[in-house]
């Protein structure tokens, strides 16, 4: 069983790593971390920071028991994060909500949102916060 995450970095990342890694260890899967470039130009002066930030968060989640690979892909977000579960078929995606509610999600649309309607296998939306207290009580 493969449980993708996509990550991004934010201030909640590390704690959705965590509690993906804990899934991915409980029921023997792999866990796929994924980080999606935005469309452009790459700058290649973030191509080190990039590498190591990937490998924190790998190194987390391989200390928390789960098997880990990682995967890199530029475009939209929530297209990618789809493509990426059908590439390496997923059987759950476990995706972070940043709480964008109202005129801000009007405007700018929701990846998690989007993913949770187009995903190819179950989602599992967790919001900042939960994962921290999952792991606490774990």
């Amino acid at each position: 069983m493969t449980i993708l995450c996509p990550i991004d970095f934010s201030a909640a990342t590390e704690a959705l790593v965590r509690y993906a890694a804990t899934l991915a260890a409980g029921t023997g899967g792999e866990l796929r971390l994924l980080h999606v470039l935005e469309p452009g130009p790459l700058p290649a002066t973030n191509d080190v920071e990039l590498a190591q930030r990937l490998a924190l968060h790998r190194e987390a989640a391989l200390a928390a028991g789960a098997r880990v690979t990682t995967a890199v892909t530029q475009g939209d977000a929530a297209a990618e994060i789809v493509a990426e579960a059908r590439r390496h078929p997923a059987a759950m995606i476990v995706i972070g909500a940043h709480g964008q509610t109202g005129l801000t999600r009007f405007l700018m649309g929701s990846t998690a949102e989007t993913v949770v309607r187009t995903a190819p296998c179950v989602t599992l939306l967790v919001k900042p916060g939960c994962s921290q207290a999952y792991r606490q009580s774990a």
